[in-house]
Order: structure tokens, then C-alpha cells, then sequence
């Protein structure tokens, strides 16, 4: 078990609820086609799949996909929608479960490295990505890039969201290099709001470049998003692909 949080059962039945933007036609149709051009004719591996927002539909793309799902109950919304032979799911966690057979890509999507809460779990995420990897196959992370510059002297606290319907901010520990992700989402019609957190350990570009050192991948390209931007100062994420030497 790492130090990453468990998500529950209630969190997974609301989950896809939730992120209904995110799996709009409009978000997930670059990313499948990002995804699906590094796999081309190979295996995919999701680290952190759950209920498989971009798993399941990559693979009705005619990708093969496995996946690693730290919570079972993620992974049961997951199984509702697609079975076992078609897309295989184990349990596990991301920095050490090993998939049987060998990929040409595997990716994690939407910032889930950092449910790895220290720098050496994060490591091994990158050499477990490593081990799997055929010669030639790719490493892909997509991760959001430390607000901080909004941070001024003595403020810890950045907004990311403020609708109608939800109220997002992130706290920092600017030592340890922890954000606390906030959210108090309007539930109902009655006026009350649901408030959750999630911690999450943050790394900045050229940090994830010496663990893919470490675990043996070269830097390949990196890009501000799925439609292919360049990666600029003012980014608000990347999209970083590490390949493992042929």
C-alpha cells in the first residue's frame, strides 16, 4: 500500500457524475487521439485507471488497454461498464504493481502521480512505467504546473474554481511540497454544499524529467495540452512524454 488515498464508495458513485465535462466529446476526443497515435499497434497501460473515463472509450478505439486501480470501488463503476477480458483491471497500487505482458505505452491522465504523496513513491511510479514499457515505448503524464506564482507573501491559498454550482481551492505546504485540493460542491436544491479535500503531492516539470532519468526514459516532448500547444512560461499543465531507449 502507498500513501495514497483510498477512495470510497460513496466518492466512486459520484465520481463520473461529477466529471461529466471531462468526459465530453470536446476533452476526451485529443487525448484519445494523443494516446491512441504513441500506442499504434501496441498494448496501453492506465496507471490509476479508475472508473475509466479515458480507458473505455481508447479501447472502443481499438486500443488494447489494461489497467492498475488503487480502489476497488473506482474500479467497480469501471467493471459496469466494460468486462474483465475486454479491459483487465488488477488492484494494486501504481509504484509497484506489475501487469503481465508488455506495453507500448503507458499513461497516467488528470494528475493522478500526485495522489503519490512522497517524491520516492513518485520514483518508482516512473521506474514501475519503466518496467513495463517495450523498447521504444512511451511514458505519458498529464499534470497540472504548481500555481504558486498567484501565491503573495504569506498567502497559502489559490482558487481554481468559483461557479454557481462549486467552490474549488488548493492549499500549499511549500515545504514539504503538499497541496490540499478543496471543494465544496452545491448538492441539491436546498442550499447546502458538500465539502470534500484530497491531498496531493505536487512536482514541477523538471523534477518528473530526473525521475524519468532515474528509471531510464528520455524526454521526448512535452506540450500544454492534448491538442499539441507549445509549453510556454504561463502554462496551466503539461502534457510530458518520456520514451524508453530501442
Amino acid at each position: 500500500m502507498t500513501s495514497s488515498e483510498l477512495w470510497t464508495r460513496e466518492t466512486a458513485e459520484r465520481y463520473d457524475a461529477g466529471e461529466a465535462e471531462m468526459s465530453s466529446a470536446a476533452v476526451l476526443g485529443p487525448t484519445l487521439a494523443f494516446l491512441a497515435e504513441l500506442a499504434g499497434d501496441g498494448r496501453a497501460l492506465e496507471f490509476a485507471i479508475g472508473t475509466g473515463r479515458v480507458g473505455v472509450p481508447l479501447r472502443e478505439r481499438g486500443v488494447p488497454v489494461a489497467g492498475v486501480e488503487l480502489s476497488e470501488h473506482m474500479a467497480a463503476v469501471l467493471r459496469r461498464k466494460i468486462d474483465e477480458d475486454t479491459l483487465p483491471v488488477v488492484i494494486g497500487d501504481m509504484a509497484t504493481t506489475v501487469v503481465p505482458g508488455e506495453f507500448a505505452l503507458v499513461y497516467l491522465v488528470y494528475n493522478t502521480i500526485t495522489n503519490l504523496l512522497t517524491q520516492d513513491e513518485q520514483v518508482e511510479c516512473f521506474r514501475n512505467a519503466a518496467r513495463h514499457l517495450r523498447p521504444g515505448g512511451r511514458f505519458v503524464i498529464e499534470l497540472g504546473v504548481p500555481q504558486l506564482r498567484f501565491l503573495p507573501p504569506g498567502q497559502v491559498a489559490v482558487p481554481f474554481d468559483v461557479s454557481e454550482r462549486h467552490l474549488g481551492f488548493d492549499t500549499f505546504d511549500l515545504v514539504e511540497q503538499i497541496l490540499v485540493s478543496h471543494h465544496f460542491t452545491h448538492d441539491g436544491d436546498d442550499g447546502r454544499y458538500r465539502r470534500a479535500t484530497s491531498r496531493h503531492r505536487y512536482a514541477w516539470p523538471a523534477e518528473l524529467d530526473l525521475m524519468a532519468r532515474i528509471a531510464g526514459l528520455e524526454l521526448e516532448r512535452r506540450v500544454a495540452d492534448w491538442d499539441g500547444a507549445p509549453f510556454a512560461q504561463d502554462s496551466a499543465k503539461h502534457i510530458s512524454v518520456w520514451r524508453k531507449p530501442a
